[in-house]
This record gives structure tokens, C-alpha cells and sequence, in this order.
């Protein structure tokens, strides 16, 4: 052993073994800078790597491991029991069904599957998707130490990798890809367009763009009688003019922002076409990127759906379903100037003033830094999708009006 600091926790005590639980196979998360948390291996039996980050949600495991946005992250969950509702094929929010973290991280695996809508236990679909997991671990523990040291390159080690020596384990984690830069929408999008059909009559016809989009998000458009054109990731505006769209929607994804060009430049085109515009999650800083401002990566980012974000404009208090390790750099003020007129910070996280939203003045391009779907997730902001289609009557009022 070198002169790296190593240190170590054992197994969480009460993980007993009953005729459902997984056999004991060893297994052993290993982070960046050297701590390793040791536990049991459940679902697919093989390496893993990604970004460690960890969720305050108490409930919705399944919606949280088929979001796209979690793509390439190992997620520790908060709460301390995993898998008691089982996995069904509904509430999958990726639409192809597939499981999109690297890994997953948990203190207690649930004995037997208690709920009615379950179709076959968690760890049956993990290891039918070749997803890994590791149980047994102390994630108070290792909650704690990403909250201070940050989200951690990490990898979950099985089987006889798992005894292999440390430091050969902290260089294969090491020496994988960094989350900040990584160009990811391309990875999660669409490859072709798709629609998702109102319910009852059409009122509005919205181009969404698929950065990692959530399969709840045009099902609620299409409650609201709103038929919604899924594009794949930078689609030229030239191409989704032919849909002849009344709204143009950013959806959430993974990935750095920075690295979005393209579809900053695309934003700024609808922008300057007047459609009326809706982002979330890394389409508000997609946003935040065509209006001028700068991203950066937090420390360990928000993923939870208990989050509070106040709207500056109204003063109201929401709680949030949020899942992002970027943001947007706040401006000077809470008002800024774009080469579209003036904008505002609409938004603002009651837990550390990060920004969760942004407007131009003008209304006809929004967005908002957590998940209005609530997928999984408290109902407080499902609000938005109203404002939108008010953007889009005035659109359509003032086209009809020429």
C-alpha cells in the first residue's frame, strides 16, 4: 500500500439474509480519493464506473433510475430502504424502459416486494438490464462525505474484483472520463422524431426537444389537449418549422451544459422566430446559456424531490422535484440584459440561492431549474405547463390577428 489514505467502513449491521435476499457476494464502492465502502453485490454482477451522487428522495427509485438525466451517475439514495414497491412497466420515465444510472448504491434491500402494481422485484430488473448494485453500505456515512468533499468519481467493484488491492481499484476509477465537459443530450436523445397524440381534441401542436426527456412530460401536454412532436437533440429550426409548432420545449437531460453549442444557437433561432419557449432542468440553462449567462458545476448538486425554490416574482414557495449538477452563474441583480431585451431571474433555491429559473421580460421564453412532471415528485409546480399554454393562446392570438 502507498502513502494514499485509505479509509474504510464495513457492512451496515442489521442486512440479514433471508430466503428472497441475493446471495452475499462481496462488493465494494470504490471514490476517487480513496474511500471504499464495502458491502454486498445485488443485480448484474460486473464493474461499474460513473460520477457517485446521492438522492434526498423518499420514495420513486424507479422513475429516478430511468430518468436519462442520471445518465452515467452512481446514485446513493438517503433512504434507508430500497425495493419494497417491486418495478412495474409503468412508471418508467425513460420511454424505451431502460434503466439509465451506472449503479446503485443502498443501505437495505427489501425483503420481499410489497405493493399491488409490482410485476417482479428490483433486483430481477437490475440484473435483466445489467445494471449493478451494491447493498449493506453506510450511506449516512457516505452521504456525508460527498456533501463535503463533492460529487466523486466512483465505481462498484464485484465478486473477485472487489478484493483486488485498492490503489489498482482508485486508478481504474481515476482514469475515467470527467462528468464536467462530458457532452451527453446526443447519448439519451431520440434518434428520430416521434409524437405523443393529445388527449380528446388538439388544441396545440409542441416541438419538445429530447435532451433526456421524461415520458411524463408529454403526457402532461397531452392532458392538456396538447399534441407533442418529439425531436432528436440539436434538430435544425428549419426542420421543426415544418410541424408548424405553437411552442418549442427544452427538456431536461444529462451532461454539462457547456458543452451544448448547438443547441444554444438553436434556442437563440426560436427565440428570435418569436415561438413561444419552455425549459427545464438543463433546458433552463440551455436558456440561461441564449440569453448570455455562464454555467458551473455545483459541488453536489440537487437531486431530491423535496427541494424548495422560491419565485421571486410571486413569492411563493414550491417544493420541488429537481436532479442537475450544473447551474447557471447568477448575474449582477436579479435583472439582466440580453440581446433580446431585458430578462430576470424568476427563481432562486431556498437551500443555497442557486438559480432555478429564468424569463425574458417580454414572457415568450421561459424556463425553470427542477421537474414540473412530477415523476417522481411533489404536485406544486405542475402550474407551469398552464403558463405555457397561456403563452401559446397569445401566440396564436397575435399570429391570427396579421
Amino acid at each position: 500500500m502507498n502513502n494514499m489514505q485509505i479509509a474504510q467502513s464495513t457492512p451496515a449491521k442489521g442486512d440479514a439474509v433471508t430466503s428472497s435476499t441475493p446471495a452475499r457476494i462481496p462488493a465494494v464502492l470504490v471514490l476517487a480519493d480513496g474511500r471504499t465502502f464495502r458491502g454486498y453485490n445485488f443485480g448484474a454482477r460486473r464493474t461499474t464506473l460513473g460520477e457517485a451522487v446521492f438522492t434526498t428522495a423518499m420514495t420513486g427509485y424507479q422513475e429516478t433510475m430511468t430518468d436519462p438525466s442520471y445518465h452515467r451517475q452512481i446514485v446513493v439514495t438517503t433512504a434507508p430502504q430500497i425495493g419494497n414497491t417491486g418495478w412495474n412497466d409503468e412508471d418508467n420515465e425513460s420511454r424505451t424502459g431502460d434503466i439509465w444510472v451506472a449503479g446503485l448504491v443502498i443501505r437495505d434491500l427489501a425483503h420481499r416486494v410489497s405493493n399491488w402494481r409490482a410485476q417482479r422485484t428490483l433486483p430481477e430488473e437490475m440484473e435483466k438490464q445489467d445494471v449493478v448494485g451494491i447493498r449493506g453500505v453506510d450511506t449516512r456515512a457516505l452521504v456525508r462525505h460527498l456533501r463535503d468533499n463533492g460529487s466523486l468519481a466512483a465505481g462498484i467493484f464485484t465478486g473477485e474484483d472487489a478484493q483486488r488491492p485498492v490503489e489498482e481499484l482508485v486508478a481504474e476509477v481515476t482514469a475515467q472520463p470527467s462528468m464536467k465537459g462530458a457532452d451527453l443530450s446526443a447519448e439519451v436523445s431520440t434518434d428520430e422524431p416521434y409524437e405523443v397524440p393529445a388527449v380528446g381534441d388538439t388544441r396545440y401542436t409542441v416541438v419538445a426537444y429530447d435532451l433526456g426527456i421524461k415520458t411524463a412530460t408529454p403526457g402532461h401536454f397531452a392532458q392538456r389537449g396538447i399534441r407533442t412532436v418529439v425531436v432528436p437533440a440539436n434538430t435544425p429550426v428549419e426542420k421543426i418549422r415544418e410541424y408548424r409548432p405553437d411552442g418549442v420545449f427544452l427538456s431536461n437531460g444529462p451532461g454539462d451544459p457547456a458543452t451544448a453549442d448547438e443547441m444554444v444557437e438553436i434556442t437563440r433561432q426560436v427565440i428570435e422566430a418569436g415561438i413561444p419557449l419552455f425549459g427545464i432542468c438543463f433546458g433552463n440553462q440551455i436558456l440561461g446559456r441564449a440569453l448570455g449567462l455562464d454555467t458551473y458545476k455545483l459541488k453536489f448538486g440537487h437531486r431530491g424531490i423535496n427541494v424548495p425554490v422560491i419565485n421571486k416574482v410571486t413569492g411563493k414557495i414550491d417544493i420541488t422535484s429537481q436532479n442537475h449538477g450544473f447551474a447557471l452563474r447568477a448575474p449582477e441583480g436579479e435583472s439582466f440584459d440580453t440581446d433580446f431585451g431585458p430578462a430576470r431571474v424568476t427563481h432562486r433555491c431556498l437551500n443555497d440561492d442557486t438559480v432555478e429559473g429564468v424569463a425574458l421580460d417580454n414572457g415568450k421564453a421561459f424556463s425553470v431549474q427542477y421537474h414540473p412532471e412530477s415523476a417522481a415528485g411533489p404536485h406544486d409546480a405542475n402550474p407551469l405547463f398552464d403558463q405555457f399554454i397561456s403563452l401559446m393562446d397569445e401566440y396564436r392570438a397575435a399570429n391570427a390577428a396579421k
